[in-house]
């Protein structure tokens, strides 16, 4: 009886899925970009992962965009430090996706870093071990892995490990920049220089857009920023193509506001109009163009939250010239609890967004333009805002 009561609850979904911001076109019309390429980098959030955690993902979204065709081998480089390259800054595994007839290509990135807080994390083992996992309750026990495996990373993050972790995403953007799919290497271990006219010549002609999970949304910001702090005095050419891109992030989980605390105010803040605008005094002086936040948050995912206004204009730099679409979207089903009230795994509500159709849907082909993929249209309301 219990099955079937759940089993009829599952069967018509009426799972949230509410929006605010303005329109976004998705990845799907810069597939046929003649000149350049079409680039995608994934980062990872909290626990460990391997490389090729973002397969589901990726299958679901070649799927979307009608690129039914896949490089044969992926390509692999073992991220170092050009400082120091004994050091394990984790895996750049990258994969290329095309259309049957070759005209539409992406090109996809997985930053895998969890290999450098792997060791630090390892003091919490034996708390996983049976000689105390046995004396807790079944779910307790999945919670308590859940933690020790999630949990220490926001920390380790605000330690020394920081700055290995932001080179790692630094590395992956450099990669990402340097070179096309016949020129990348692979099975290396090898650091990239943004010191290289390539480097410049394909931000301007190429497309970019940011994936990322829980605390991989920080590590984009933080990156990005570290990048643009010393691009103007080593890389010129490079700062200037960058300060005329725009480049989108899609978080999952998203969890910006947690990751503030404690942390100091960016160096400029509440100076959006001064950077941003063409006409602003500053205007020269910004980091991108445009940096779009899709920031999608699952109600029931206790480690995720929605952007509130005016978190932008004080907590992240100006210069990034942010924009935001905040998602609110049940990932995970909600049940009736036989009458004790509504009930979600947070679990689930956590780790599903990049399982979820809406989700991968609106990073294919966004919303509020004629590309808008029917289950959004369908199954999402949108309130579209205006400056």
């Amino acid at each position: 009886m219990a099955e079937a009561f759940l089993e009829k609850q599952q069967s018509v979904d009426i799972r949230v899925c509410d929006i605010w911001g303005k329109p976004f076109d998705g990845l799907a019309p810069f597939l046929g970009n003649k000149q350049g390429k079409m680039k995608v980098l994934m980062v990872h959030g909290v626990g460990n992962h391997w490389p090729g955690y973002s397969t589901q993902f990726v299958e679901k979204l070649a799927e979307e965009l009608d690129l039914p065709v896949m490089s044969a081998q992926y390509k692999n480089i073992s991220l170092t430090s050009r400082l120091d390259s004994s050091k394990n800054l984790g895996n750049l595994r990258i994969n290329r996706l095309l259309s049957k007839d070759k005209s539409r290509e992406l090109m996809f990135y997985e930053l895998t870093w969890s290999a450098i807080t792997a060791k630090q994390k390892e003091v919490l083992a034996y708390d996983n071990s049976g000689e105390y996992a046995f004396r807790r309750a079944e779910v307790n026990d999945l919670m308590k892995k859940f933690s020790n495996d999630t949990s220490p990373d926001p920390i380790i993050y605000l330690g020394e490990s920081r700055e290995d972790i932001l080179v790692s995403f630094g590395q992956s953007l450099c990669w990402m920049t340097k070179s096309n799919w016949a020129d990348l290497p692979d099975d290396v271990k090898q650091a990239c220089s943004f010191n290289d006219d390539t480097t410049a010549t394909n931000m301007r002609i190429d497309q970019y857009a940011f994936i990322s999970h829980s605390l991989g949304s920080r590590i984009i910001i933080d990156g990005m920023q570290r990048i643009a702090s010393f691009l103007d005095k080593r890389d010129a050419d490079f700062a200037e193509a960058l300060k005329n891109k725009e480049i989108p992030i899609y978080m999952m989980s998203n969890q910006l506001p947690m990751l503030q605390l404690g942390r100091k105010l960016p160096d400029v803040s509440n100076q959006k109009a001064a950077y941003c605008q063409p006409n602003g005094e500053k205007y020269n002086q910004r980091m991108l163009s445009k940096t779009p936040i899709i920031a999608f948050s699952d109600p029931n995912d206790l480690l995720s939250y929605a952007i509130p206004h005016g978190f932008v204009e004080k907590y992240l730099d100006s210069r990034l010239c942010v924009d935001v679409t905040n998602i609110n979207i049940n990932v995970a089903t909600i049940f009736d609890a036989f009458g004790l009230g509504k009930l979600a795994n947070p679990i689930d509500a956590h780790v599903g967004y990049d399982t979820d159709n809406r989700v991968i849907a609106l990073i294919a082909k966004g919303i509020g333009n004629q590309n808008t993929a029917k289950i959004v249209n369908d199954r999402c309301r949108w309130v579209e805002t205006v400056d």
